[in-house]
Formats: structure tokens, sequence, C-alpha cells
């Protein structure tokens, strides 16, 4: 009896770690069926010959809440290879949520993660209270990945407490109202719990989002109630606090015995150790305690362009960010607003601060792949002193020379790109926080699998490719618990990447106008994808959608 589909000829890197082996994949329906010599026939055959037949990739950080509900696709991630997608990090969710509430919620989301308020509105159905309800909607959107979420802090607690919970400590009885609401969303099918504890994520009002401040019996409480349903905690630390905040996350997880992941941009080490987290993480995996961090396999950061609202600061400026793009180029070319753009940020109190900030900000060419990896003689700073111009002359003739469309990536985390390589190395960190769906006119880093494969594998050979695709599938599906996913074996669903390694990279950023009501949004295609499968059906050929929709809503596999 014919297959349904086979991938003959590929070299099969199964997602444990293992060598890379020849073999064919036969899949039936959503799972895998064979993997070996297979000379039946199939339906389909697809010829993976001189390419990589690897597990579909997992994404632990997204905010695709709500970009499910216009965007089925999931793009940029559906375009580098991932498969299955983790949404509500950071403490922000919509759900659980009463109907007056809807408003506070999408203005949080906004201000947060960079998500147009009225596309929030406006682009989701909004037919749900409870978390369950919520999953039930975004399931009946049709992804064309797998999707699965955490249960947010700052919706639970808003729940409970109202306006109270901005700014007070809970009381006990509303602890235990919040970890029990939590509880609750974690068996109607959440993953697990995100929390938030960075003071600079704020509502529109300024103050901080709700939990920012939570003591720490209320995140241990939250904690037991989410392992009782075998979900996992998901955290945003105040850096500034390390030491407070890793002990936070060890009480939390010694008191439930569930598993944590958080976010851990590197941080360098004392005395030199690889990270600042060095001895903390130790500490807690002496204990047995089960702990991973992600970090972005390049520097993380915003897009400076004439396409986008990243520029200086000015009143010429600000009239420059009102126009469309072609109007820009004009105005960038005419002497006397050139003129202006160039003095008024040397007028600026910050004038200095604003120059040596430059020195953080990389063109990334204008080339078909773009290069994240430059140092520190090649900073807009550093060119601009070369050619006896200021940072705004230099970022002005880019942009002249580009027709406005080439971008300077200006790095606020993980600036120091060679660090990453024994940061990435280490047992408890795996790559991520792409933050696909957020920050959406501003930053553009949601490639990080092509770019891990592209630069950590074939060009620096840091990585084999059996270690990097195991970083990228089965220990990122371990974290959250889904057994059927993230290996290639006899089965397991059928997810599956097949991948031309000589070609995959990101390609250039570029900003498109398809959010609802035309908002803007930055968006990054990939090359090297051969094919994508989700749950058995090819949804990308040759680094193109296919319009197939096959992904789902997974829920908590721990709750029956």
């Amino acid at each position: 009896m014919a297959h349904d589909i086979v991938i003959k000829n590929g070299l099969v890197v199964d997602g444990t770690g293992s060598e890379p082996f020849q073999a064919d994949v036969a899949i039936d329906g959503d799972t895998i069926s064979e993997v070996g010599s297979i000379s039946d026939g199939a339906n389909r055959t697809i010829d993976a010959e001189g390419n990589y037949v690897t597990p579909g990739f997992v994404d632990l950080h997204t905010h695709f809440d709500a970009q499910a509900g216009w965007d089925p696709l999931l793009t940029p991630v559906s375009w580098h290879g991932v498969t299955t997608a983790l949404f509500g990090n950071c403490g922000v969710t919509f759900a659980p949520c009463k109907e007056e509430d809807r408003d506070f919620l999408a203005g949080m989301m906004e201000t947060v993660e960079d998500i147009p308020k009225n596309a929030i509105l406006t682009g989701l159905p909004w037919d749900w209270e409870s978390y369950g309800e919520y999953l039930d909607s975004i399931e009946s959107l049709d992804p064309a990945i797998n999707i699965t979420g955490l249960v947010g802090h700052c919706a639970s607690r808003f729940y409970v407490m109202g306006e109270r919970s901005i700014t007070d400590n809970a009381t006990d009885d509303e602890i235990e109202q919040i970890a029990a609401l939590v509880g609750r969303s974690v068996k109607e099918g959440a993953v697990g719990f995100s929390t938030n504890r960075l003071p600079g994520h704020t509502l529109p009002d300024g103050r901080s989002i709700p939990g920012t401040f939570a003591e720490p019996k209320e995140l241990v409480a939250i904690s037991k109630e989410v392992a009782k349903y075998g979900g996992i905690l998901q955290s945003v630390l105040n850096y500034g606090k390390l030491d407070e905040e890793l002990n936070i996350l060890r009480e939390q997880m010694r008191q439930s015995g569930t598993r944590l992941l958080f976010s851990a941009p590197h941080q360098p080490g004392s005395n030199g150790g690889v990270s600042a987290y060095d001895s903390y993480i130790k500490d807690m995996q002496e204990e047995g305690l089960d702990i991973s961090g992600l970090t972005l396999p390049r520097s993380g950061g915003f897009l400076s362009s004439l396409s986008s609202m990243i520029m200086f600061p000015g009143e010429t400026w600000n009239k420059l960010r009102q126009l469309n793009l072609e109007d820009r180029l004009k105005a960038i070319r005419d002497p006397d607003t050139r003129s202006k753009l160039i003095e008024e940020p040397k007028n600026n109190p910050q004038h200095q601060r604003l120059v040596d900030g430059t020195r953080a900000w990389y063109w990334i060419s204008d080339a078909d792949r773009p290069n994240y990896v430059k140092d520190s003689s090649e900073s807009l700073a550093s060119i601009a002193e070369r050619n006896n111009e200021t940072s705004v002359e230099t970022w002005l003739r880019y942009m002249d020379e580009s027709d406005g469309k080439g971008f300077f990536h200006v790095r606020f985390f993980n600036n120091d790109v060679e660090a990453l390589g024994p940061f990435l190395k280490e047992d408890w960190v795996l790559p991520g926080i792409g933050d696909a769906g957020a920050h959406v006119s501003q930053i553009m880093d949601s490639g990080w699998t092509s770019f891990m494969l592209a630069h950590w594998v074939r060009d620096k050979g840091s990585f084999s490719i059996q270690d990097a695709i195991r970083k990228l599938t089965s220990a990122q599906a371990r974290v959250i618990g889904f057994k059927d996913r993230g290996t290639l074996a006899k089965g397991m669903k059928a997810d599956v990447n097949v991948i031309d390694l000589n070609q995959v990279a990101e390609r250039q950023p570029k900003l498109v106008h398809d959010f609802p009501d035309s908002a803007p949004r930055l968006i990054q295609r990939a090359v090297g994808y051969r094919a994508t499968l989700c749950n058995g059906s090819v949804i990308l050929e040759d680094d193109e959608h296919t319009g197939e929709r096959s992904g789902r809503v997974l829920r908590n596999p721990n709750v029956a």
C-alpha cells in the first residue's frame, strides 16, 4: 500500500543529537510511519538528495497571541522551519479576560509588545472569557503551524484584583484566587504560566504592568498550582537584580517541582566565566532543578531605516516620520531639509550620548543576506569617523544610496556575537527570544533559526549539525512537555524540514503594511528550505508557502 508521502535520499538528522544517517522518511496522515530504506510506493515523493531532513523547529518565545487572528500563516517563523510556536510569553496574554477588560489588555499589549491596539481589538473575535475558550477561538482560525500557549500573570492578576493589580500586593485571599485561576487555565490547555518582572514593560500610562513587583509568595503559590497539571513556568527577569531574581526562580522550582524557562540575554561572567548566570545555574542543577534559558543566537535590536520609525530626534526628523517612503526620500535629497536633519541632533542636549549610541548601530547591508556579525570597527560611529562625517551624515548617505530600504541594526542585547558561541553550548541554554509577532515595526529577529544554521553550523563550524538541530527541536519540545514532536522516528508527529544547508540563510528585512488597517510591520523571509511539513502536510516548498494550513492548537499534554 502506498504511503501518503515519502521523503527519499536525504541525510536524516533525527533531533536526538545522533550522527546524521542516510534514510528515507515515510509519512501517513499526520504521523511518521517509517524511517529507513523504503521501497513502498508513495502518493507523493520529495527528493531530498543533498539535503538534511530534520524535525520541524520549535520556537519557545513568540507573541502570536494577536497575529494568529489575521495571519494564519504565522509569518515570519513559518518561513524559517518553525512548525511549533509558543505564545503567551512575558506575562502578557488576552485570557482570562472579562468583557469589560478587553481594552485594558489590548492597550497593555500595544505598549509592551508594539502590537497596534486597534489591530488587536478588530483582528480577533474576542469571543472568550476563560483561557480554554480562548484556545478554542484560536483553534477555529486554522493556523498553518502548531501553536501552544502560556497563561499570563498580567491578565490573571487583573481578572482577580482589577486596578489594584497594578500597584498593590495581593492579599492572601487574592493570591489563592489568582493561583486557582492560573491552575484552571493550565488544566484547560495552557502549557504553563508566564510572568514579567522587568519594570520597563509598562502600561499606556507609564506604570509597570500587573505582576511586575509581585511578592515571591504569590509566585510560589501560582507555581504550585501550575505544577499540579504538569505545566511549566516562564519568566522575564529584572536583570538589574540578578541575584534576587534567580533566587526567586530557585524557590519557585523548589516548591513546585516543575520546569522553568527564562529569557537569558548574555551577560559577561566574572573571572573568565561564560556568563553571569554560571554559578546560580550550576547550584540549581546540582539540586536537581529543571531550568532552561533562552538567548538569541545573534545580537538583538531595533532596525533603523528611512522605511522604519527608528531615526534621530528633532523637529524636522519628526516631520520626516509622518511621510511615506517616497516622500521621505525626496526630503533627505532636498539640500535644505538635509541640512536641518544634520544640524538638529547637534543641538540636542544629549548629543554626545546619541553619538556614543551609534557605536551599537551596524549596517546589515542591502545584499540579499543581512550581515549581523560585524565588529566594532564597522559601527555607524566608526564609519562616520573614518569619513570625517557625523553619524547622522553617514546614516543619511547610506539611506540615500539604498533608496531608503537598507537597515542599520541597533544592538541592545547580545552585543558581543563572539561570546555567544560558548554561551549557546551550555547545556541549559537554548536558542530563541526572536519575539515573533511583537515589536512589529521596530524589531525583526524572528529568523534566528536560519541564522543558527547558517552562521554557527555552516559558516563558523562551532556546532555540528546534529547538536544544532537537537537544540532547535527535541530540546525545546522537552521543555514544554511534548513527547510526540521534536524527533524523527516512527510514531512521531510528522513535523519535518528538508533543508539545503549550503543555501539556508535569513534574507533582508522588509517593511510591509499587511496588518489590520494597513498597519506596518517588519518581515523577514528565508532561503534554503526545500520543504516544511506540519502534521504531514507540506506547508512550505522551495521557500514559498503552499497555502496548506495544517497546524493545530496544542494543549497541555499532561491533562487528559
